[in-house]
């Protein structure tokens, strides 16, 4: 059947609306959480959101995305940032068809963005009800993160700038979701030459503590550093 020829004022492309949506991830009070704000208005009222907004007319994914998330949650200090995935489902936003693409970012436990009163770090093993699809977006982006510190070096994105084993230990367990050995950590950390001392010992505790050697990422951007899974869960949690 021949296709039929779109009139000389149609448009030949569809016309609707390109959002990005932001899943921020970072390690606070020793869980994973994501940044997400309480939507006031319908539809999803009272449900949880990912930060994000519309594209503009002249303007590119990645600096929409890195403008929202200045703009409306002041999250500034994002030490890793990539696009994670698109949905096009026609039924995604009632209020009409709306393409989404969502971007995984990474914030240091070390940063302390000022959050609007209606924003806040939700665990991601305990998620609130969330709008739209915006709970896919965020299983995504957690797979995503889990399976890179496997093989990458995204450790770094997680991470202050310097950290003991021990700081290192607690993160990656959370980011995991099960108990990390710490000899287990140490061994892959220095086998792959992903750390260096950084020649400093950390504060003493109140405990009277000695003091431990502090640690740095020989590199802070994202590379691969073997491609075979090392840190896997325990056998328990495996099967």
């Amino acid at each position: 059947m021949p296709r039929t020829q779109p009139a000389r004022d149609e448009p030949v492309f569809p016309a609707y609306p390109h959002e990005v949506v932001a899943v921020v991830l970072s390690v606070r009070d020793d869980e994973l959480s994501v940044l997400m704000w309480k939507r006031a208005k319908p539809p999803d009222a009272r449900k949880w959101a990912l930060p994000g907004g519309g594209v503009g007319p002249d303007e590119r994914l990645r600096t929409a995305i890195g403008r929202h998330l200045a703009e409306k949650v002041d999250v500034r200090e994002v030490a890793h940032l990539e696009q994670l995935a698109t949905h096009s489902n026609i039924k995604r936003d009632p209020r009409g068809r709306v393409l989404a693409t969502a971007y995984l970012g990474i914030v240091p436990t070390s940063a302390t963005p000022s959050l609007p009163r209606d924003t806040a770090w939700q665990p991601v093993s305990a998620l609130p009800a969330t709008a739209f699809d915006h709970d896919e977006f965020t299983s995504a982006a957690v797979d995503r993160l889990r399976a890179k510190l496997s093989y990458t070096n995204i450790g770094f994105a997680l991470a202050p700038e310097a950290f003991t084993l021990a700081s290192l230990r607690d993160i990656f367990s959370a980011a995991l979701g099960y108990p990390v050995a710490p000899t287990n950590l140490a061994r892959v950390m220095n086998r792959r030459r992903l750390i260096e001392p950084t020649g400093t010992l950390s504060t003493p505790s109140r405990g009277g503590g000695r003091p431990a050697m502090m640690y740095r990422f020989r590199l802070r951007e994202l590379a691969v550093t073997d491609p075979f899974a090392v840190l896997r869960p325990p056998r328990s949690q495996s099967r």
